[in-house]
């Protein structure tokens, strides 16, 4: 029988990885916001929240598709050292 070497897992995701990705979420609800606050003026302001709501929500899953993506290439397996004791 042999014996499985253990494992730590380690997390090395600083904020500076997904910084980027935090300002072009940013970027993305200004940009939204924007949009629905010039279309608000117009004779249907209903076209406004569909807008907004429609991009916010197109939008989401890249967002989360991008952060566990990242997360997953930073989790690191090392192998811990065991002490045999006999």
């Amino acid at each position: 029988m042999t014996s499985s070497t253990p494992f730590s897992v380690r997390c090395t995701l600083t904020f500076g990885d997904i910084y980027g990705q935090v300002l072009a979420w940013m970027a993305v609800i200004f940009v939204s916001l924007a949009a629905g606050l010039a279309l608000m003026g117009s004779s249907r302001p209903l076209f406004a929240l569909v807008g907004v709501g429609l991009i916010l929500v197109l939008s989401l899953p890249f967002l989360l598709f991008a952060f566990v993506t990242t997360l997953l290439n930073h989790i690191q397996l090392d192998p811990s050292e065991q002490s045999q004791t006999t």
